[in-house]
C-alpha cells in the first residue's frame, strides 16, 4: 500500500502524521523501532510501514 492510496492525498497524509505524532508526543508508544526520536518522523516512518491507518468519516447528507 502506498502512502497515496491509503491517504488519498498528500493534506491527509499531513494531517494524519500531525495527529499521531500529537499522540505519540502525549505517551503513546512507538509501533515501530525508530530511528529517530522525533515524534513527527516516527509518525511518518509507522505509516510508510503500514502500522497507522486512517479511515474517512462519512460525510452528513445536506438536504
Amino acid at each position: 500500500m502506498t502512502e497515496e492510496s491509503a491517504f488519498h492525498n498528500k493534506y491527509s497524509l499531513v494531517k494524519g502524521a500531525a495527529r499521531r505524532a500529537r499522540q505519540l508526543q502525549s505517551g503513546a508508544p512507538a509501533l515501530i523501532v525508530a530511528k529517530s526520536s522525533k515524534a513527527c518522523r516516527v509518525a511518518q516512518d509507522e505509516i510508510k510501514q503500514g502500522f497507522v491507518k486512517f479511515t474517512l468519516a462519512k460525510r452528513p447528507d445536506s438536504h
